[in-house]
């Protein structure tokens, strides 16, 4: 029985193809056009100041990223505006002067009083010296740099962590200390021939019987392999918590954090003595953490004083993201399964800091039958208390949007308060004393800045948003949601498995129809497409190509029993429901049936690789990144070799050996089985530094390909990783990915 449904008949005649194709130069003037939409990150409301007249206003200071095609580089710039408001709603809000860049900044936190801002800052050695990059914790109060400590000359640990997973850079109460996160200070290793200087070598008798100094270099352990933590995060592999003493000037290394676990996500609890912290367990080795939830983890609390270090959350689990209410007697957190999909709906819980009873705000939503589908946020918003400290907010995929949800804690109800908005992407950059600040795109309009007054309890949906900082939409793209729902049986014997599922398609506004269609199904594969602003998808658009971005079962936001319908049906379901959604755009939107291509990587290039050995007429090309084409050979190569299992509904644990059985069955689930199929144009784009699919993969594919006799192209990114990130690769991977396109689909190809 086939797989994927029947394809749609083909129009009889030959649809119209512009005569005149864009150049090169103008598609790379049209993504230089697009990509120069700033993203806001950060966000940061000053105190209150009361007018003479009795009005009140606040400063807002905010941080944006942007592409910089000519520097080859993302640059940062901040700037400030001015937000006017009553106690109840926003009287005015703008600009307060111009953007300015900023340099070299790592992690920037305001204190809770909004005096004083930390800046942990790089800086370059001396070059002369062949001195190493410097870290710098700098204290900056209203008018100028009080503090500016160099990290690196104190030599008390290694590089402070400036990512998400671990960093932080966290205030104390009474504002004197800082807390922080860094890599462990590793010994100094020499030859067990490393031999002094001839004049220096002054050892006597004496001298050996003297104990060696602490830093003494440690001979034959300079080759010893250290792990690290995976994709992204390859310089991190023993993180210690560091607290900086503002006044003494004076870092010390917390001791008492369990041996088996590594701290992160540190703050203080409300009283200043200790510190509450998130410990990954390391034991007996470290699976990669990028983009996985479903690691061991637990919510720590340790005495700084008494050393004395205890497990606040519940066990086996996998918990992250502790947020301190602001009166200090709650803690929310976010928990789930260990093992499993590696994204998945997640528990909201809450812990009562004096008992510390532990209760669900929100539970895990199996199926949902209302509008609230269940949280799959990968970390609450670092500010997500209301003043109440009752209730809180946090964005979540909610199908295929990310919205913006209120959560009454106490009486565990969720208000959706951005349902039904024409922007599909909502994010909470930070709530401050009631004021909410967010940023919001969609598929045909960049980020824009937009802030609101929290209504009193009960009367949230009375809420409204004012824009800040506008970004108008894009000429020539429009967008919708297709609703797709699986035929009963086949692929689908669970009461969940024909739960529908959706996808965007984005097509070109006022342009001849029917339009070309690149199809795209995501990655992960526990991930989603939500309705954002995405340049290169835009860019398409305005190349004349329609964009079906998918949402199959398993994707994040349509409740946990569909991301568990995946699990044993990858390959075949995923497959499936891809060329299902296509059929249904081609019967009901203006699209050219003898124009298809594929663009997809990681797990959704594993599922287009299927789509063309199963339908090898149907698709005319193909660009693909960092492709999964062999499952097996990923097993000793991945930094998740769990996934290999748990895909096929295996069963995984940290010391199984694969099973000649095991192999077997991954390969034949394995792309690389059947691509002498494969008959359409493939590009690969490949980055050299993945851990997480190894870069063999593609490079196997592409001999296999060649051999074949199938048109095949590869690019090798030496410093990419998995998502192929940083301005240059990604300007280049769109441009190669666009002329791809343009190449292969300028009119039908008429396999026999």
């Amino acid at each position: 029985m086939s797989l994927v449904p029947a394809p749609a008949p083909c129009p009889p005649a030959s649809p119209r193809v512009p005569q005149v194709l864009p150049s090169l130069e103008e598609v790379a003037g049209l993504y230089r056009e697009l990509s120069q939409h700033p993203g806001l990150s950060t966000a940061c409301l000053g105190p209150d100041v009361t007018t003479q007249y009795g009005g009140k206003y606040c400063s807002l200071y905010t941080e944006w990223s942007q592409r910089d095609l000519a520097r080859a580089e993302s640059i940062k710039s901040c700037r400030q505006y001015l937000v006017f408001h009553d106690g109840t709603s926003i009287v005015y809000a703008g600009p307060a002067g111009t953007c300015c860049e900023i340099k070299d900044e790592l992690l920037s936190r305001e204190s809770p009083s909004g005096a004083l801002k930390a800046v942990l800052r790089k800086a370059a050695g001396k070059e002369k010296e062949k001195e190493k990059e410097k870290q710098f914790l700098e204290v900056w109060d209203q008018n100028r740099k009080v503090k500016s400590i160099d990290l690196t000359a104190l030599d008390k640990h290694g590089s402070v962590y400036d990512d998400d997973q671990f960093g932080c850079l966290a205030w104390s109460h009474s504002e004197t200390h800082l807390l922080y996160v860094a890599e462990k200070k590793r010994p100094k290793a020499e030859s067990f021939f490393q031999s002094k200087a001839p004049e220096l070598d002054c050892t006597t008798d004496e001298d050996l019987e003297r104990p060696k100094k602490p830093d003494a270099p440690v001979k034959g352990e300079q080759f010893v392999y250290h792990e690290d933590w995976g994709e992204t995060l390859s310089t991190r592999s023993v993180p210690v918590l560091c607290v900086l003493d503002i006044e003494g000037s004076s870092v010390s290394v917390l001791e008492g954090v369990p041996e088996h676990v590594s701290p992160g996500q540190a703050l203080w609890s409300p009283d200043d003595t200790g510190v509450v912290f998130v410990g990954w367990w390391h034991e007996p080795f470290r699976l990669g953490l990028s983009a996985c939830s479903n690691r061991r983890s637990g919510i720590f609390h340790l005495e700084v004083a008494s050393r004395r270090c205890e497990l606040l959350s519940a066990q086996p689990r996998a918990a992250c993201s502790p947020r301190l209410s602001p009166d200090g007697r709650r803690l929310l957190y976010l928990e789930g399964a260990v093992g499993g999909p590696h994204r998945q709906c997640l528990q909201l819980r809450m812990l009562t800091w004096q008992t510390r009873q532990t209760v669900t705000v929100l539970d895990v939503v199996q199926e949902p039958t209302g509008a609230f589908t269940g949280i799959y946020a990968a970390e609450l918003p670092p500010r997500c208390w209301a003043a109440d400290s009752r209730r809180a907010l946090l964005g979540t995929p909610q199908r295929s949007r990310t919205d913006l949800l209120l959560v009454d804690t106490e009486a565990a109800a969720v208000t959706n308060l951005t349902a039904g908005s024409p922007e599909g992407c909502w994010e909470l950059l930070t709530i401050q004393w009631d004021l909410l600040v967010a940023t919001c795109s969609a598929p045909h309009r960049p980020p824009r800045l937009v802030v609101a007054e929290l209504p009193p309890l009960g009367q949230e949906l009375s809420l409204r948003w004012v824009t800040v900082e506008d970004a108008p939409t894009v000429p020539g793209i429009t967008w919708k949601t297709l609703m797709v729902r699986p035929p009963c049986g086949g692929q689908s014997p669970a009461p969940h498995g024909t739960q529908p599922f959706e996808a965007l398609l984005l097509s070109p506004a006022g342009s001849m129809a029917p339009h070309p269609l690149v199809v795209c199904p995501h990655g992960g594969p526990h991930a989603v497409f939500d309705a954002r602003w995405r340049p290169s998808m835009a860019a398409l658009c305005r190349l004349g190509f329609a964009v079906l971005l998918v949402n199959y079962r398993g994707s994040l936001g349509f409740g946990q029993a569909s991301i568990d319908s995946l699990l044993s049906r990858v390959g075949e379901q995923d497959v499936a429901d891809t060329q299902l959604a296509v059929e249904q755009a081609l019967r009901s939107e203006p699209l050219d049936s003898r124009r298809l291509a594929l663009l997809a990587g990681s797990h959704g290039a594993f599922i287009a690789l299927h789509l063309l050995a199963r339908e090898p007429k149907r698709y005319q090309a193909c660009a693909l990144h960092n492709p999964v084409s062999n499952l097996p050979a990923l097993l000793g190569t991945s930094d998740i070799p769990d996934w290999r299992y748990v895909s096929l509904g295996l069963p995984y644990s940290f010391e199984r050996v694969p099973r000649a059985e095991d192999v077997a069955t991954m390969l034949q689930r394995s792309p690389i089985a059947q691509v002498h199929r494969v008959r359409a144009p493939v590009l690969l784009c490949v980055g050299a530094r993945d851990r997480r699919v190894s870069p063999t993969q593609a490079l196997e594919l592409y001999r296999v390909l060649r051999a074949s006799g199938v048109p095949a192209r590869l690019l090798w990114y030496p410093e990419g990783g998995h998502a192929l990130a940083g301005t240059e690769t990604e300007a280049d991977v769109f441009g190669n990915c666009a002329r791809w396109f343009l190449q292969h689909l300028r009119q039908p190809r008429h396999s026999p």
